[in-house]
């Protein structure tokens, strides 16, 4: 295998007693979309700064080539909106090739570019405070990618957008990929958005949880994930764990089980506790369930 584009080796950083990141190691392939998940203090923003030069790590290294982190060859794409609601769409682009030192005709000529690749012609003289959210996003990628960067870094990029929005941005993520090999790391929330990564490091208190495809992640659980309501889901479980022998957990108000052909197992269930179950569920498991599976606890939410 090819040398990996970005290697992430022995990263561990604190805020003075708090652990942010535990030795958490990855490696990430050229042209691959790689999605770090995770829920609150999970750790995925502090990795973010990291590898976005905003934070130096404190142990550990992080290699481009097997070099240090040369900020011409990343492009970064924050959560947080960067755009200057004054100036115009072109504007905007403009003055963040000047950071770059770019300048005159190839400057104009690549705005154009990434103009008309993100459908933005018609808005290049648009104030950039009046356009929608997945309007302002799309210029957001566009600046990111104005100095050719290899790899393209992208923190929480659906957030707030509507699944329209949020659908677009993936097919651009997809274009960059397929028609310029540029490499995209984010970081997400959103189930829906991980399932498009080609693989998944998956946070979780500063700890590298699980590595690996978003299909092979959900292999992991046991078969169908069955989810059981009940007024006392702890007092469910024992009883659920004493009659049918089968490995329960609460998860919030829920009684979770891992089982096989999980529909099958309904009716004994429910025919077993009449009265103690309000209602209950079966279905594949979700990226969500991976996460139950390997900490035990729900993920909730994004990183503050």
């Amino acid at each position: 295998m090819e040398q990996p584009l970005l290697t992430v080796a022995a990263l561990t950083h604190r805020y003075g007693e708090r652990v942010a990141l535990d030795n958490v190691s990855f490696d990430v392939q050229r042209g691959e979309r790689f999605g770090l998940l995770g829920p609150n203090g999970g750790g995925k923003t502090t990795l973010f700064r990291i590898l976005s030069t905003l934070v130096r790590p404190q142990t550990g290294t992080v290699l481009i080539d097997g070099k240090p982190i040369d900020r011409h060859r990343i492009g970064v794409v924050f959560q947080s909106p960067s755009l200057d609601k004054q100036l115009t769409v072109r504007e905007n682009l403009m003055h963040q090739g000047h950071i770059y030192g770019l300048s005159g005709k190839p400057l104009r000529e690549r705005i154009d570019e990434l103009l008309a690749r993100f459908s933005l012609s018609d808005r290049a003289g648009d104030i950039a405070g009046k356009l929608s959210g997945g309007l302002r996003r799309r210029v957001e990628i566009a600046k990111g990618l104005l100095h050719r960067p290899e790899l393209l870094l992208l923190d929480e990029p659906s957030t707030g957008l509507d699944p329209l929005a949020r659908r677009e941005v993936a097919s651009h993520l997809t274009e960059l990929r397929e028609r310029d090999g540029v490499t995209v790391l984010l970081t997400t929330h959103i189930m829906e958005e991980a399932e498009g990564c080609h693989r998944l490091a998956l946070l979780d208190r500063g700890h590298l949880v699980a590595l690996d495809t978003p299909a092979k992640l959900k292999d992991q659980v046991g078969g169908d994930v069955v989810s059981i309501v009940s007024r006392e889901p702890d007092r469910l479980r024992e009883k659920i764990s004493a009659k049918f022998n089968v490995p329960a957990t609460v998860v919030g108000h829920t009684v979770r089980i891992e089982r096989p052909r999980g529909h099958e197992f309904i009716p004994a269930l429910v025919e077993a506790f009449p009265g103690e179950i309000e209602s209950v569920s079966v279905g594949k498991p979700t990226l969500e369930d991976v996460f139950v599976h390997l900490t035990g606890r729900r993920f909730e939410g994004e990183e503050s």
